[in-house]
C-alpha cells in the first residue's frame, strides 16, 4: 500500500467564509476560483482552488501509484477566523472532508480542522469528526493565532486527543515573528520549518508529551530543523539543566514517539531523517498540490536504500498503522456530481 500522509484540499465554502469574516488573515476574491490571502503585511499567498480539485488529485495519485491520500484543509486554519466564526469554519472543512472520503471508494482519508484555541468547542467538534464523520486525526498549526501549543488552557484538548487515540499532525503557518524574516520569501523557505520545530519543542519541553503519554504526533517536513538540533537541545537540558522544569526524561525520549513525514526536496535530508529516526517512524508525504508527488518519490528513491519490507513500511505501512487505513478495493474516480471546488 502506498500512502501520502500530507495532501491538501480547500473547500470553496471555506474560502468564501474567510472572505466574509476576515480575522488575522484577510482574504480577497481574485477570480472565479482564485483567492488572495494576506497575513497582515507579512505574507501574501495566492490560492487557486483548481489546483485543489479532488479529481485532479486522484489523477496525480494514479500517475504516482498512490493508493490513499490523507487529506487536510490547508492554511489558514479556523483559528485565524474571528472567534465567533471558528466553529463554523471547522465544520465546513470537516463536512467537506467527510464527503470526499465517503465518495472516494477508500482513496481518501482525512484529518479534522478545529476551532482552536476554543477548547470546549474543539473537543466537541473533534468527537463529532471522529465518531460521526469518520475523520482520523487532527490538523494542528504551529501556533493558534498567537496561542502557543503548550498553553495550559489547551490541556483538556490534548487529553481528549489522547483518549480518542488519533494522531496530531503538525503543520506550518506564518509565524508570529514572521515580520522579521518576510524579505526574500524566507517565511515559506525557512521560517515554516523553524516554527513547526519550536511548536514540537514546546510540546516536549512544556510537558505536553509527558502528561499525555498516549499522544501520537506527526512532525512534517522531516521534522523541520529539530532532528538536526536535538543534540544541542539534549545538552542544554541534561548537562546545563535548562528548560526541563516540566519534563522528567531527556527530550529525545519524547521525540521517539513522533513520526516524521518525508516532505523535503532533498535526498540528503531524507537520509539524515532515516539515520535519526529509523524506518519505523518515517512516512511518505508530498504536500500536494504545492509539490508534485513524483518529485518527493524521486528524492526518496535517491535518498533511501533499504530492504523492501522497510521501504514498504515507509511508503505506506507505517501510515496505515497510525491512521488505521485499509487498502482500497479498487481505484476509483469521484462519482459524477461531486463538487471539485465547493
Amino acid at each position: 500500500m502506498n500512502v501520502d500522509v500530507q495532501s491538501h484540499v480547500f473547500p470553496q465554502a471555506y474560502a468564501e467564509l474567510l472572505v466574509d469574516a476576515p480575522g488575522s488573515v484577510t482574504t480577497e476574491r481574485a477570480g472565479p476560483s482564485r483567492y488572495r490571502l494576506r497575513y497582515g503585511d507579512t505574507q501574501v499567498f495566492m490560492l487557486d482552488l483548481e489546483d485543489y480539485a479532488p479529481e485532479r488529485k486522484l489523477e496525480a495519485m494514479d500517475a504516482a501509484g498512490i493508493d490513499i491520500s490523507v487529506l487536510s484543509v490547508n492554511i489558514p486554519s479556523p483559528s485565524r477566523l474571528p472567534p465567533e466564526q471558528r466553529l463554523a469554519g471547522a465544520r465546513i472543512c470537516n463536512e467537506y472532508l467527510a464527503d470526499l472520503v465517503g465518495t472516494s471508494g477508500g482513496r481518501f482519508a482525512a484529518i479534522a480542522s478545529l476551532p482552536l484555541p476554543d477548547v470546549d468547542a474543539s473537543v466537541a467538534e473533534l468527537r463529532r469528526a471522529v465518531h460521526h464523520l469518520g475523520l482520523r486525526g487532527v490538523f494542528l498549526c504551529s501556533h493558534l493565532d498567537g496561542v502557543n501549543l503548550d498553553d495550559p488552557g489547551l490541556e483538556p484538548f490534548y487529553a481528549a486527543v489522547a483518549d480518542l487515540q488519533v494522531p496530531l499532525v503538525l503543520h506550518p503557518t506564518v509565524p508570529t515573528w514572521g515580520g522579521h524574516v518576510k524579505d526574500h520569501s524566507m517565511i515559506p523557505m525557512a521560517a515554516f520549518m523553524v516554527d513547526t520545530s519550536f511548536a514540537m519543542l514546546r510540546l516536549i519541553l512544556g510537558g505536553v508529551m509527558e502528561r499525555h503519554p498516549a499522544l501520537q504526533v506527526v512532525h512534517p517536513h522531516v521534522g523541520g530543523v529539530l532532528p538536526y538540533l536535538m543534540g544541542r537541545v539534549q545538552e542544554q537540558t541534561e548537562v546545563k539543566r535548562r528548560g526541563r522544569d516540566q519534563i522528567s526524561q531527556p527530550p529525545a525520549s519524547y521525540y521517539e514517539r513522533v513520526w516524521l513525514d518525508l516532505v523535503t526536496p532533498s535526498a540528503q535530508a531524507m537520509r539524515y531523517a532515516l539515520e535519526f529516526a529509523g524506518p519505523a517512524r518515517l512516512m511518505f508525504g508530498s504536500d500536494h498540490p504545492w509539490v508534485s508527488i513524483e518529485v518527493i518519490q524521486d528524492y526518496m528513491r535517491e535518498g533511501l536504500e533499504l530492504p523492501e519490507d522497510q521501504m514498504a513500511a515507509i511508503r505506506g505501512g507505517n501510515a496505515a498503522s497510525l491512521f488505521g487505513l485499509e487498502m482500497p478495493k479498487a481505484r476509483t474516480s469521484l462519482p459524477d456530481g461531486n463538487p471539485e471546488c465547493s
